[in-house]
């Protein structure tokens, strides 16, 4: 009777450990911007499931409240669809293209902040399955003003999800690994986009239309292909090379930058899957480019709007630094415009803009942020 009791304190005393989120030693919450402008920083250390703990320890509350709405906007939005059937039946196929780093991080996401991995595997596949639309253009070199590298990513995505109440910049210091920078979402840690401490910057913009759900996800999807890259590219013509060996899925543009002096450039990336031919590659002024003949040197791009950024860019190439930049991602914003970055790659600096409520990010300020303030030794 004794043991019995005693095996029962045991098993008792287990399950409430395991309900009690681990301690953190490494990581830290602070903030750039103020008032709706305000944006947490998040920084961690460590491997990929330290990381993850640390980021479900100090972002707990908003994790929860941000995955929830994101799910329960996505049922309101599809209420014919078995949208949990959908997204696990996802999420089993793809998981297996998935780095295995990113999701040794959500593992550590859900025990440090108490959400169930079941929701974070839901929600994370959510992109995976939809469409997108979006913007991006990177300019570097002579046509700048100061012979640096400029990227814009817009996240045009539908603002009734609310991400946007719970927005985030991950500065990841791995143990093993290239320090990077995920500008996202509480308790979203694939990346739409991102810079590296290696100065590689990554941005997309979907093509995939509604009438070709559902599609093939036996591949890896660009929001952890980026992941992937943040984690180890160190410059524009590796990060091609990793792309060409991946293999991908669905149909979009992406956009990788270097701002590194001696290998500069910027490349934009066809992939389409669906096609004979999957994957296009174009640097600058390249007469095969789909944007041809309105294209420009050391320039590329493809937006929501291409005519307006064409005429932008025509009249302004040779002077682009962040003012320019930041004016051309508010020209080409969708409809729904969900987030705006803007990065100078030669810097590690950017410019970020959420939505507000219903009111589109293009329509408010763009917050600063250096990554190298985060970065430098304790």
């Amino acid at each position: 009777m004794k043991k019995l009791l005693l095996l029962s304190l045991v098993v008792l005393f287990q399950l409430s450990c395991a309900h009690t989120p681990p301690e953190i030693t490494d990581g830290y919450v602070t903030s750039v911007g103020k008032g709706k402008d305000e944006i947490k920083v998040v920084v961690v250390k460590g491997t990929p499931y330290e990381m993850g703990v640390q980021l479900g320890v100090l972002l707990k509350d908003d994790i929860k409240v941000t995955l929830n709405n994101f799910f329960e906007a996505t049922q309101k939005e599809v209420p014919k669809l078995p949208v949990k059937k959908i997204l696990d039946k996802a999420w089993k196929i793809n998981s297996k293209y998935i780095d295995k780093r990113v999701i040794d991080e959500m593992k550590g996401m859900a025990d440090g902040s108490g959400a169930s991995m079941k929701l974070l595997q839901r929600c994370h596949m959510i992109p995976v399955v939809s469409p997108h639309a979006c913007s991006g253009m990177a300019v570097w070199g002579d046509s700048t003003k100061n012979n640096h590298t400029y990227q814009i990513r817009n996240l045009d995505y539908s603002v009734t999800s609310k991400l946007q109440e719970h927005p985030v910049v991950v500065i990841y210091i791995p143990t093993n690994g290239t320090p990077h920078a995920n500008v996202t979402f509480a308790g979203y840690i694939a990346s739409h986009t991102g810079m590296n401490a290696n100065h590689i910057v990554f941005g997309e913009k979907g093509q995939s239309p509604k009438k070709e759900f559902p599609y093939d996800l036996n591949g890896t999807h660009f929001s952890f292909l980026f992941r992937t890259l943040e984690y180890d590219a160190k410059t524009l013509d590796g990060a091609l090379e990793t792309i060409k060996t991946t293999p991908l899925i669905k149909r979009y543009f992406l956009y990788i930058s270097d701002g590194n002096e001696k290998t500069m450039g910027a490349a934009k990336i066809r992939v389409s899957t669906p096609d004979p031919v999957k994957l296009t590659i174009w640097k600058d002024n390249d007469p095969t480019d789909n944007v041809a003949p309105n294209t420009f040197s050391n320039c590329v791009y493809q937006t929501m709007k291409n005519d307006k950024a064409s005429a932008f860019i025509k009249k302004n190439i040779g002077k682009f630094d962040e003012k320019y930049m930041i004016e051309l991602s508010k020209i080409v914003a969708a409809k729904h415009n969900l987030m705006n970055v803007v990065y100078d790659a030669t810097t590690l600096e950017m410019w970020i803009a959420f939505a507000d409520g219903l009111t589109n990010a293009s329509e408010q300020n763009y917050v600063y942020l250096n990554m190298n303030d985060y970065l430098k030794s304790d």
